[in-house]
């Protein structure tokens, strides 16, 4: 019987080395030598835990984080009784034009700097090994969502699968060994919290602390222990239990967990806060943590790890199977991931890499946004820093934004929902911090925020501050949400409302001057301008970021307001609003001016591009709608450069893809990858910052189909070098769920599917045939527009 087990395992050791010769080029990450550091290791995640696996040898590490636990306690919206008596002033300045007095006034409109997100532990796997080993390799399966690590030592293969339950709320690693009780590993916790404690209970190890009660973004600050109001920080736990499924072997309780002698051992670990919503106390009012991990850990391990397995890979896989990007790339003679990407980088050509990074931002989302939770922050979920650069905020004047700009597009409307969800939150506290601060109606959030949905303006420079757009700005993601989905009920009851508030605020915060309306203050994130006199600033009148905002949330509610027969007089002022904004300006140099007036860039490449904010996410300047606007958006991206941080790069994929320069939007597609991608092919700002990522496949997205301008453009930016290729389960406004196939770069055919009764307009560049249907074709310029009338429910193909 002992033989007989022997060769059992040492086929399941070899099993996984054969799948893996037939796996997919695109939808694994794999490497022949462990993680030396975070930006080597492989995230996991169910959008609540998250962990990083580094596949050490004797030494594996899992980075564990819980996406609720940050540093502090419910907002204080009134941080600055005195805020509002300064707004006169400083807009008093701004009209004489002393932009630096309006800066130093305005910095004593602000409040406390937000929280940062924390990491919970380190687990430390410390494994006992005799010999030498071989044919290492770890790799991340983006079809199962399950890390592997597999190495033989002495004639025996060791196996380690890991992956993050949504359905269990655990990370269950699976340890083997080919020859029966030659596994050996001892176990441990380390956290970088002195209060936590380790202790034992019926054989789980349980990690237990409570953190500081504030965490600032800003490093410079230290922690405090307990707030003035005696509030102290939330509670956090960690729990692990490990099964011998085959009953052999030894488990004990040995400065941690040891087991020894055995064949095959399950390790279930679970994380919890006390976190219980953004206006309670974590410390007084929060969830019982302990309850609460004691429950998902009794249940957990009442299954077997074939069952966690498949109902992981299901609930998974219905969101990460319905998109799929074809580039007629081969399965064969896959490299390692990072050789592949450092080939690339010397500039070889892996259409199997593209497609990889594409699949992985899709990965990353889903497990790091879903539906209940909080949204991604600046890290999504993973972070080893007690201090993480800029706090692993939520930043509003792009970042946290760009983390969603592909969730709709890729059919992941359920990964939507956090931020919809944050949106009201920022909203509550958002209303108290505008008639505390400007004392005006409606809300707003400022430029950084935390999972406390903090909405004030923080320490700092007013550069950015003092950006007072991000309500705004956040109300185009509940406007793409109704877009996408054609919910009418969702928009009535949940966005339009929040719309409306958010426009009130921009009635209250608009001023006129010169038969204009303009903001004042207004900022440019992030960028200096000098005048015309030489002098610096950073706060002036009606930027046009600012201006292209509040067009965008007032043409959106104009919209909307049509689309429920609702308010025809408050429609009629939006419409005078937004047709009385500061318009868009071209300045002498043939750009999009970025100021009110044509001042120069202190940082003539400045990462932030805001003032084309209306080609990209916005709507208002198009090369087919407004040709002279989108040839000064062009010569505003060659002014400012191909270069930029991660996230820079990525948006710049977008801005080239608008303007339908399919060749410069992969130029940058391959410069995101090229210089701001790291080993395990997260995004590098630097540091590592997720928002690249996702910036970077909404980049493709916007390449293979645009819909913003109510339409269904197939193909408007596809590179050459994708002559062929297809994608299937694409989303588009107006409800549709588009397949297109394409050879020698041109649309070849297709389905749409409707979700509603509606007209449906395609855009393509060669003329199409709508199988089955009534439809109407016309030559438009240099393309072809195909109108027919679809009905909800029907797939309709077409062919060129």
């Amino acid at each position: 019987m002992r033989n007989f087990l022997s060769i059992f395992f040492l086929l399941i050791g070899i099993i996984p080395f054969f799948l893996h010769a037939q796996q997919s080029a695109d939808k694994v990450l794999f490497y022949k030598k462990p993680a030396t550091d975070f930006n080597e290791a492989l995230p996991i995640g169910n959008g609540r835990i998250g962990a990083m696996v580094y596949g050490g040898l004797q030494n594996e590490t899992l980075n564990i984080n819980e996406a609720t636990l940050w540093g502090g306690g419910p907002a204080n919206n009134n941080p600055n009784p005195n805020a509002s008596q300064f707004l006169s002033s400083v807009r008093s300045y701004l009209d004489d034009g002393n932009w630096q007095q309006a800066s130093r006034t305005l910095q004593k409109m602000q409040g406390p700097n937000v929280n940062s997100y924390v990491p919970l532990a380190d687990v430390n796997i410390q494994q006992t090994l005799d010999g030498d080993v071989s044919s290492y390799q770890r790799n991340l399966d983006l079809s199962t969502a399950i890390a592997t690590t597999q190495f033989s030592v002495g004639g025996v293969n060791y196996t380690r699968e890991v992956l993050v339950s949504k359905p269990s709320e655990i990370i269950i690693m699976r340890m083997t060994a080919s020859q029966v009780g030659k596994l050996n590993f001892s176990l441990g916790i380390s956290t970088q919290f002195d209060s936590s404690q380790v202790v034992f209970e019926k054989g789980v190890m349980i990690l237990k602390g409570q953190l500081p009660y504030h965490i600032n973004s800003n490093r410079r600050i230290e922690m405090e222990q307990i707030s003035a109001n005696g509030q102290k920080g939330m509670r956090y736990q960690l729990r692990i239990k490990i099964l011998l499924p085959n009953s052999d072997g030894k488990l004990e309780e040995i400065n941690g967990l040891s087991v020894s002698n055995a064949t095959e051992a399950l390790v279930y670990i679970t994380a919890t806060t006390s976190y219980n919503g953004f206006r309670n106390r974590p410390d007084t009012e929060g969830v019982d943590e302990n309850k609460l991990a004691e429950k998902y850990i009794t249940e957990a391990t009442k299954q077997n790890f074939k069952k966690i397995r498949e109902a992981h890979v299901l609930d998974y896989q219905k969101y990460f199977n319905r998109v799929n990007l074809d580039l007629g790339l081969s399965d064969k003679n896959v490299i390692p991931t990072d050789e592949r990407l450092a080939n690339y980088k010397k500039g070889s050509e892996d259409k199997g890499l593209e497609v990889l990074y594409f699949n992985f931002g899709r990965y990353l989302l889903i497990s790091s946004s879903r539906p209940g939770g909080v949204p991604a922050n600046l890290q999504g979920i993973w972070n080893k820093n007690q201090r993480p650069s800029w706090g692993s905020n939520y930043t509003t004047n792009i970042n946290v934004q760009m983390n969603y700009w592909p969730a709709l597009m890729f059919n992941m409307v359920e990964m939507n929902a956090p931020l919809l969800d944050q949106i009201e939150r920022w909203a509550q506290n958002g209303r108290e911090i505008v008639q505390n601060y400007y004392k005006m109606n409606g809300w707003t959030v400022h430029h950084n925020s935390d999972i406390w949905a903090t909405a004030n303006p923080v320490q700092g420079d007013p550069k950015y501050a003092n950006w007072a757009l991000g309500g705004p700005w956040l109300s185009q993601h509940l406007y793409w949400h109704y877009q996408f989905t054609m919910d009418k009920s969702y928009l009535k009851q949940k966005a339009y409302p929040l719309m409306k508030e958010a426009a009130r605020f921009c009635d209250d915060w608009l001023v006129l001057k010169k038969g204009y309306y303009v903001t004042s203050p207004s900022t440019s994130p992030e960028n200096v301008f000098i005048d015309t006199n030489g002098n610096k600033g950073v706060v002036t009148i009606g930027s046009t970021m600012d201006m292209q905002i509040i067009w965008d949330l007032y043409n959106n509610l104009i919209e909307a307001s049509e689309t429920l027969n609702i308010d025809k007089v408050l429609r009629y002022e939006w419409i005078q609003k937004r047709d009385k904004l500061f318009p868009m300006r071209i300045g002498i140099a043939g750009n999009i001016m970025e100021w009110s007036q044509d001042f120069k860039d202190d940082d003539p490449q400045h990462r932030h591009v805001s003032h084309l904010f209306g080609l990209h996410p916005g709507r208002q300047l198009s090369p087919i709608l407004t040709p002279d606007l989108a040839k000064a958006a062009r010569k505003t991206l060659e002014i400012r450069g191909d270069g930029g941080t991660g996230w820079s790069k990525a948006w710049k994929v977008n801005f080239w893809s608008r303007l339908l320069d399919g060749e410069h939007a992969y130029k940058m597609y391959r410069e995101l990858l090229s210089t701001s991608t790291l080993n395990n092919l997260l995004d590098n700002h630097p540091p590592f910052q997720i928002d690249g990522n996702f910036g970077g496949i909404s980049g493709i997205g916007e390449m293979l189909l645009q819909s913003h301008l109510n339409e269904l453009h197939l193909l408007p930016a596809l590179p050459k070098k994708w002559e062929n290729g297809s994608i299937e389960g694409m989303l588009a406004r107006g409800g549709f769920i588009v397949d297109m196939k394409w050879e020698n770069n041109k649309i070849l055919s297709g389905k749409i599917k409707a979700s509603s009764n509606s007209e449906c307009k395609i855009r393509t560049d060669v003329p199409i045939k709508v199988k089955g249907v009534k439809s109407k074709t016309e030559k438009n310029g240099h393309y072809y527009l195909t109108t027919f009338i679809s009905n909800a429910g029907r797939v309709y193909e077409f062919r060129r």
